[in-house]
């Protein structure tokens, strides 16, 4: 059987987990906090016919070697900053900078991470998300609380009845990762720590200038329309061909098996 046909097909295949990574990523563009994926690819074995040789009576100095096909090695998260977008709530806070909001979900040991600020506050005044999970180093604000605010160093205020002066109700805590690309996604805008990513490493404002927080602000998708749309013609474009390889295949069989008529 040709080569060509397996081989197309592993490049029909490649290039569908391609077309639904960036299919995900165009419904995701307006998800605050969303990171774009990317498929990367790699070559597969080759199958050498014949191996370079140097001798005193052959020179090959280059081999025969068949390549079979492609293969997905994996979808890379790029954790480049989005752009911001005004939104006038006081409670909605973006990360500048390489940081997570750490939040407690329920059935886990160890705080999740987002880049989801759309916060909000419950019935008891707690700092939540819009799922219900607490926001990590925020006590709960009293219910004739006024006026919340949130700092650049996570510092979260409020008035209390009566008094103009503010009192803090605790810092979002947030955490940073040697490698990021490797949390694991657990939906709802949420991440998990795995081995891959290394060690939570907690954000102090006082001695890290790289990252700061910006209340009245959320951060969007860092999904470029225009590049998915470019990508998608692409692969779209590679899927045709590699079909057009199999349909070329399947004819060149036919007239193959068609010599004795």
């Amino acid at each position: 059987m040709m080569r060509s046909l397996y081989t197309a097909s592993t490049g029909m295949s490649a290039q569908q987990l391609n077309v639904d990574t960036i299919a995900h990523n165009m419904s995701n563009v307006n998800t605050f906090g969303y990171k774009k994926q990317r498929v990367e690819f790699q070559d597969l074995l080759y199958q050498t016919i014949r191996r370079p040789a140097a001798t005193e009576t052959v020179n090959e100095p280059i081999s025969l070697s068949v390549g079979l096909g492609v293969k997905s090695v994996g979808i890379n998260t790029l954790f480049g900053q989005g752009n911001l977008q005004q939104t006038e709530n006081p409670l909605d806070v973006a990360i500048i900078g390489a940081a997570f909001f750490k939040i407690q979900v329920p059935g886990y040991d160890d705080p999740l991470y987002s880049r989801d600020g759309a916060f909000k506050l419950d019935a008891s005044g707690q700092l939540v998300t819009a799922d219900g999970n607490l926001v990590v180093g925020v006590e709960a604000i009293p219910e004739d609380g006024t006026d919340v605010n949130i700092g650049k160093d996570g510092a979260v205020t409020y008035l209390p009845m009566g008094s103009t002066t503010p009192e803090e109700a605790g810092k979002i805590e947030l955490s940073k990762f040697v490698n990021p690309a490797g949390l694991q996604k657990v939906g709802s805008n949420l991440y998990q720590a795995t081995l891959n990513s290394g060690e939570p490493v907690d954000w102090d404002s006082e001695s890290d200038s790289t990252v700061s927080l910006q209340s009245n602000y959320l951060e969007m998708a860092n999904v470029k329309v225009v590049e998915e749309m470019v990508s998608l013609i692409t692969a779209q474009r590679a899927y045709d061909i590699n079909s057009k390889v199999i349909q070329a295949s399947d004819e060149m069989l036919q007239t193959a098996t068609g010599l004795r008529r």
